[in-house]
């Protein structure tokens, strides 16, 4: 659960205004121009409720027929300016916003896709989705058509008042004196909603991350028949995020009864005091009915501000839940990564190592070993002993608490990251490949690969032996995940990549799990061929694939426990040995005949 929003202050409001300028910034000539054409549009407006004191007083009035048609002509011309600049507002500024949100999304993403991974360990890949999809939407309203109509509306009561103020005083005074105190009763009622609209963003990206899950663990959910279950907690979720609306909804419906009321109060004040002005002589008819239309044009803006003023509120609370996400570090960002990396040798460093990803929970503990280039580290030892940790620090996913992992002696917690990675290939237990065809999965890692070295990777993984089958070969499309692939067929695709990659450091974790032993066999002689010059490491549950390793480091809750070579660790009968043995007596009795194996 994320932490409940906190309460808007207007000092965190202030913190948010650089935002909110950047935003505005680009596009102010826009905005500019937005302001001129809501100006002439609403100037424009005006015309027709102005025009009925003349057309009642004077032309009806004094029987002054001659004025009818010149003052038709007028109201025609003014409704043709206020319709052409309210399309030309609309097509600058909305599609303006749309601009807006395409760039925000695209710089939200840019800066996720650049956080560490211990960002993404913390947080549900579906919420951060949410988080770049969904918080940016509101922002449209800082510089769409939303922000322009409140001035706008603002402009047009400026306007009213002074039309009103000229026909009579004393009931613009009444009127605006209810009006204000309304005012201020919206401004008090949306510092209370914009928690409201915060919340609302956390709450559906926790909707959205739960929804990823499930539709990505659909296999598993059906396998155990939880269909129900997932229902019932999907059911919960979107009632939160129901009541939560519906909270919003009504505040909001609260504040609309109000500004209705506000009408009605103001307008019986007016109908009241007009009819005494109108028997005292003091006003004309066409002067209460001039005053009635403008008095209306004085009080919209209350109503825009319920309605627009949601629309920012909620934009503020996007803005805010953005603006903490884009504050996030990113790995670059790391004060101490300042050190270009050339072309390296492959000298792997780890100096009394330790890390821990929770506070009191280390995970590694004085962990020192060094791997020469060229040569093949083995990791082995229990589930969560911390191979795959070693791993990750070795691929710079990590920066351990203590202790250094130098690569060629320079500390790698000091590397420019991209000099480093662009030298690493990883191939990971968990094979991760993307909707697209074989091809590009494979090119993924060399995206100007020539068509010759895609098909040298190929056919070292043996990618080759199931594609040429399909009907599309090369060009089949993987699906989601690779999901039309077996487990088997997107491991050798992923071995591909990390081939075509030409690495000066090879990670394998578990890289041949998925495969039988005769693919096993056939593709370790492709591995065998891409470890040579390379310093590679491999975590293998298979003990008999790692016999050739250079070195074999045995890790036990987060210690190395043995070092040495297959033979050096079989002589001393230690933990090694009794894993080997473990295997290799499983590994044989699965072929023996029942009864076989008895004593």
């Amino acid at each position: 659960m994320q932490p409940a929003p906190k309460k808007p202050t207007p000092a965190r409001l202030r913190v948010l205004w650089p935002d909110v300028w950047a935003l505005i910034k680009p596009r102010r000539a826009a905005l500019a121009l937005g302001l001129v054409l809501i100006v002439i549009s609403r100037t424009a407006g005006l015309v027709l409720p102005a025009s009925t004191r003349f057309l009642i007083d004077d032309i009806l009035g004094k029987k002054r027929y001659e004025l009818l048609e010149p003052l038709i002509a007028a109201v025609f011309l003014a409704t043709a300016i206020q319709a052409a600049t309210s399309y030309s507002l609309t097509q600058l500024l909305s599609k303006a916003a749309q601009r807006l949100i395409a760039e925000m999304r695209s710089k939200v993403q840019a800066h996720v896709g650049r956080l560490p991974i211990s960002y993404f360990d913390a947080h549900k890949s579906g919420a951060l989705v949410s988080r770049i999809m969904n918080d940016v939407e509101g922002v449209r309203n800082l510089v769409g058509t939303g922000l322009v109509e409140l001035v706008g509306g603002l402009l047009t009561a400026c306007l009213s008042l002074f039309v009103l103020l000229s026909i009579s005083p004393k009931m613009t005074g009444v009127a605006l004196a209810v009006v204000l105190v309304f005012t201020g009763v919206l401004q008090q009622a949306f510092k209370k909603l914009r928690p409201g609209f915060k919340e609302r963003g956390v709450i559906q990206s926790e909707v959205t991350g739960r929804l990823t899950e499930s539709l990505g663990g659909a296999r598993v959910i059906k396998g155990y028949h939880a269909e129900a279950r997932e229902e019932q907690v999907f059911r919960k979720n979107a009632n939160r995020l129901l009541n939560n609306i519906l909270q919003s909804l009504s505040g909001v419906s609260v504040l609309s009864l109000s500004a209705t009321l506000l009408l009605g109060i103001v307008g019986a004040l007016v109908m009241w005091m007009g009819a005494g002005q109108i028997i005292a002589g003091t006003i004309t008819l066409g002067g209460f009915v001039t005053f009635t239309a403008f008095l209306a044009f004085l009080v919209a803006p209350v109503f825009q501000i319920v309605n627009i003023g949601t629309q920012l509120t909620e934009a503020m609370a996007g803005l805010e839940r953005t603006r903490e996400i884009l504050n996030e570090p990113r790995e670059e960002d790391d004060p101490r990564r300042t050190v270009a990396l050339g072309p390296i040798e492959g000298e792997v460093r780890f100096e009394d190592v330790s890390f821990q990803y929770e506070e009191n929970k280390p995970v590694l503990q004085h962990v020192s070993f060094v791997s020469s280039p060229g040569t093949m580290t083995a990791l082995v030892g229990s589930s969560g002993s911390g191979k795959s940790t070693t791993i990750g620090l070795i691929a710079a996913f990590y920066v351990p608490n203590s202790g250094r992992v130098t690569i060629d002696n320079v500390d790698l917690s000091t590397a420019i990251l991209a000099s480093f990675r662009t030298q690493i290939g990883v191939v990971l237990q968990e094979t991760f490949l993307f909707d697209g065809t074989v091809r590009e999965n494979i090119a993924f890692s060399k995206p100007d690969a020539s068509d010759e070295d895609v098909m040298r990777a190929v056919k070292m993984a043996r990618v080759d032996e199931f594609c040429e089958k399909f009907p599309e070969k090369y060009e089949t499309i993987v699906g989601e995940r690779g999901v039309k692939l077996s487990g088997g067929q997107r491991q050798r695709v992923s071995i591909a990549r990390a081939i075509l990659a030409d690495p000066r450091i090879l990670i394998l974790d578990e890289a041949t799990s998925s495969l039988d032993s005769e693919s096993e066999a056939l593709i370790q002689e492709g591995l065998n061929f891409l470890m040579k010059g390379r310093t590679t490491f491999v975590i293998a549950h298979r003990l008999s694939t790692i016999r050739k390793a250079d070195q074999i480091l045995v890790v036990e809750a987060g210690e190395i426990v043995e070092r040495g070579t297959h033979p050096e660790l079989l002589a001393i009968e230690g933990r090694y040995r009794e894993l080997y043995e473990k295997q290799h007596g499983l590994e044989k009795n699965l072929f023996l005949a029942p009864g076989e194996g008895d004593a």
